[in-house]
């Protein structure tokens, strides 16, 4: 052994989480650890745990995540939206045509009052407006032309 290179080797004194202590030989006198041969679960044969980065707890919380999903599948997603395309076809086709007319020529701000549910301002549905060169000519424009005039 070189001279002058070399730690020094002390008796320490390890002490364990646990409580336990007992003497060895290291460069140290003072060692701490979480697990001795008293509590090591290898030893002591209990069922235990042994986590001293945070793993364990990471995983139970995603254990329980997962479990208590309220979060539908991707297949659960593309069902639902299909379902509720298929429900609004229904209800275009159910509709009278004064409907849809209303409806294509609503602006935004009646379309957002309409389908607000949180109490949105109510703005009254208005008819579809008449040609100016109709109403200058004094002729009288039904809903039936205006549904011809523009299919």
């Amino acid at each position: 052994m070189k001279a002058g290179i070399h730690p020094t080797y002390v008796e320490a004194t390890v002490t364990c989480a646990c409580g336990n202590s007992f003497t060895t030989r290291s460069t140290k006198p003072q060692l701490r650890t979480d697990l001795c041969g008293e509590c090591h679960p290898f030893y002591t044969g209990e069922q235990r745990i042994v986590d001293s980065a945070g793993q364990v707890e990471r995983f139970m919380r995603r254990m329980e995540t997962a479990a208590g999903a309220t979060r539908p599948s991707k297949r659960q997603q593309r069902l639902a939206t299909r379902a509720t395309a298929l429900e609004a076809q229904r209800r275009r086709e159910d509709a009278s045509p004064v409907d849809l007319l209303d409806e294509e020529n609503e602006t935004d701000a009646q379309r957002a009052a309409r389908s607000d549910g949180r109490g949105g301002a109510e703005a009254p549905i208005l008819p579809t407006p008449v040609q100016p060169d109709a109403v200058a000519a004094g002729v009288a424009v039904t809903t039936d032309e205006r549904q011809a005039a523009t299919t």
